[in-house]
């Protein structure tokens, strides 16, 4: 019984003991439920949360996108005002049409909107000192990358703008054109060991011409040089400008638009030098002669630029003549197109329109000369059409056009070439005269007429090279140019004659004295005993150089002189007639001035019928005016005056180098020059005989001057007892 009763005991004990350990356990579930409800409740709302902050970002980058966009409509807003308040000028009216950088603004108020600053935002600015949350976020400069400036507060970019940006400034026309440090002018990378590092410069941003200068002291200079220029409009708008900016300028009846800058052709597509005008009308009356004698003619410009020499040969010769006009700019065809429109003339771009146009004439433009208008290079054009006459003008040395020139010409046709590079003809740049043309040349008192030679002579053998032939009609050295217009002449005779006038010049560099070297190929031991002068006798060392090869023969025409002079009077170009009637007195090497230009007279009929005769047989006739050419250079007057002598008057001068059996007259390419061919010994001793020394008193020096100006003018004969 005992030991029955002890074991329901332990029965007992152990089923306590396992419902303890059941509630235990129970316990330790409901723990761990209430824990991870716990965890599950935190974790929700630690979601929420984020949710929730999510959302709020997201609600503030919509709020700033918004913001941004309310900035670039407030910036465009103030920009279209400040351009409203210009708007009356024609500046306002081309900046209208372009948004200028964000550097270049008006006032300081301007850069604080383009960096979002608003006036409340200032007004609130002490506020931010003390309380930095109150007036909102923080903002970047314009003008600043972020590593470069940090976004901050309004007072602080406030400062930054007014004191980095504004106060560096350069000021043109209202504008203030700010420092800038954006990406804009990057520098030269820096190579250290492996790495390269591009840095950025600080720069201002032109608003004429959009460059980029570093330094302000730079800047101001740029902008200075713009104005000098005449350039104040900006370059942003001016091809969508709404009114043209084009000059209009009237030469010799004809009308033509120019750029601002026609007279700089480094500044400007369609240069225009008024300066030309004289060469404008010589080959505009040369063009006449021909005509008169064949037509019609096909002429070529090819270098037309604003088309002013095309237009003249239309303007003054009709349906005479057909015009071409050519350029290798795009601008500068425009602008021959505008021209042509502009004196009423019809324009065409090829050779089959032109035959087209002519076979469909509307009514009221049958009288309308019609111009054709070419873009290609001058070589190309030449060499793909025949012209009779052919003008070149080009920016400069002309010997890059001379070979595709003669290669097309027609036989008797004219060219006309026009050189510009008097630095290099005028002996200043003598190694490019070597490089260009070929010739060694130095500066003489006769530089004009060598410079005019010098040209013919690479025209003669660019000829030559051509199988032709050539007749100088006209060479003239002026100040800003040198004309030569050669009739071409078909044929391996005349190019052997014409070969044989292209001579060596030896110019005793003492007195200046010179002759062309006498021909052949044998090698002289004293080639000085060829000059008139004894300096290299009575002098040591040598005295004399070798210059050329120059052109030996004539350089004017008499009769062809005569004509253009008859045409210019008929045509009414007064400019060149004073300077024809010198060009017909040098080439006759005569002191009459008898002119009959008043109308076609038989003696004119008889000119025009010889020189027509004449032009069939070119060869002949050089033959038969090789014998009365005019002499070769000419002798300055003051150059070889006697100190402490007072020289006669020129033209008195002349008289008495005409007594003394010499043939002589004045020259066009000196004022104070005479052309003779007197030695230099007799020139010297005849002004010698007829100076008078400095020490004659003043009443009866006086009274001499007297008699001499009232005799200038007058033709009589003068002796040692008149004077």
């Amino acid at each position: 019984m005992a030991d029955q009763q002890a074991g329901l005991l332990l029965s007992r004990e152990q089923g306590c003991l396992e419902e303890e350990e059941e509630e235990e356990e129970e316990e330790e579930e409901e723990t761990d439920k209430l824990y991870v409800s716990r965890k599950m409740e935190t974790t929700q709302h630690g979601m929420e949360m984020i949710k929730k902050e999510i959302h709020i970002e997201e609600e503030e980058t919509v709020m700033q996108i918004e913001g941004e966009e309310k900035e670039q409509e407030i910036r465009k807003e103030t920009n279209r005002n400040l351009l409203d308040t210009s708007s009356e000028s024609p500046r306002g009216l081309l900046t209208q049409l372009y948004e200028k950088h964000i550097s270049i603004q008006r006032t300081l108020a301007d850069l604080e909107k383009l960096a979002g600053m608003k006036e409340h935002d200032m007004t609130s600015a002490v506020l931010q000192k003390t309380d930095p949350h109150v007036a909102g976020r923080k903002k970047l400069c314009p003008l600043c990358p972020e590593d470069r400036f940090k976004a901050c507060y309004d007072h602080k970019l406030h400062r930054h703008l007014q004191n980095l940006h504004w106060k560096v400034s350069v000021e043109f026309e209202g504008y203030r054109m700010c420092i800038c440090h954006l990406p804009c002018h990057p520098l030269k990378p820096n190579v250290a060991g492996d790495q390269i590092s591009l840095k950025i410069g600080a720069h201002y941003h032109c608003i004429i011409c959009s460059a980029t200068v570093t330094r302000r002291t730079d800047m101001i200079g740029h902008v200075r040089r713009h104005v000098n220029k005449g350039e104040t409009e900006s370059r942003y708008s001016a091809a969508q400008a709404p009114k043209s900016t084009h000059e209009v300028l009237k030469e010799a009846d004809t009308d033509i638009q120019v750029l601002p800058n026609y007279c700089t052709p480094e500044k400007t597509d369609s240069y225009f030098n008024p300066k030309m005008k004289l060469n404008r009308q010589l080959t505009v009356c040369a063009l006449a002669v021909l005509v008169e004698e064949r037509k019609p003619l096909e002429c070529l410009d090819a270098f037309g630029a604003t088309g002013i020499m095309g237009l003249q040969w239309a303007k003054h010769l009709g349906n005479s003549v057909k015009v071409t006009i050519n350029d290798y700019n795009k601008n500068s065809v425009t602008m021959i197109h505008e021209n042509c429109h502009l004196n009423k003339m019809k324009v065409v771009t090829s050779s089959k329109e032109e035959d087209d146009c002519n076979e469909t004439v509307e009514e009221g433009e049958e009288n309308f000369p019609t111009i054709e208008v070419t873009q290609m290079d001058a070589n190309v054009i030449m060499h793909l059409r025949a012209f009779d006459f052919i003008h070149l003008d080009p920016f400069g040395s002309s010997v890059n056009y001379l070979d595709a020139a003669f290669r097309n010409v027609r036989n008797l046709g004219i060219v006309s070439v026009t050189s510009t590079d008097t630095s290099s003809l005028y002996a200043k740049a003598q190694h490019v005269a070597q490089r260009h043309y070929g010739c060694n040349i130095i500066r003489t008192e006769y530089y004009k007429e060598l410079a005019a030679r010098m040209v013919v002579a690479a025209v003669a053998r660019a000829a030559a090279r051509c199988n032709k032939g050539i007749e100088v009609l006209l060479a003239v050295a002026l100040e800003h140019f040198v004309l030569v217009q050669v009739r071409v002449l078909r044929g391996p005779t005349p190019a052997d004659d014409t070969v044989k006038k292209i001579q060596y010049l030896i110019h005793c560099q003492w007195c200046e004295e010179r002759v062309f070297k006498r021909e052949g190929n044998m090698i002289e031991e004293n080639p000085y005993w060829q000059l008139p002068c004894d300096c290299y006798s009575s002098m040591t060392g040598k005295t004399a150089v070798e210059l050329g090869p120059l052109w030996s023969g004539s350089l004017f025409n008499t009769g062809f002189l005569r004509r253009m002079l008859f045409e210019a009077v008929q045509y009414g170009l007064d400019d060149i007639q004073a300077l024809l009637k010198t060009l017909i007195c040098e080439a006759e090497c005569t002191t009459h001035k008898q002119f009959l230009i008043h109308g076609p007279s038989s003696h004119n009929r008889q000119e025009k019928r010889k020189s027509n005769e004449m032009t069939q047989n070119g060869a002949k006739r050089q033959k038969l005016e090789s014998n009365v050419e005019h002499p070769a250079f000419y002798y300055n007057i003051h150059r070889h005056s006697i100190k402490g002598m007072n020289m006669p008057k020129l033209n008195k001068f002349l008289l008495y180098l005409s007594q003394a059996g010499y043939r002589v007259s004045r020259t066009h390419f000196d004022p104070m020059g005479v052309r003779t061919d007197a030695p230099l010994e007799h020139f010297k001793s005849i002004l010698t005989k007829y100076s008078k020394p400095t020490y004659v008193g003043g009443q009866s020096e006086g009274s001499v001057h007297a008699s001499e100006d009232s005799q200038a003018g007058t033709q009589g004969e003068f002796t040692e007892e008149n004077l």
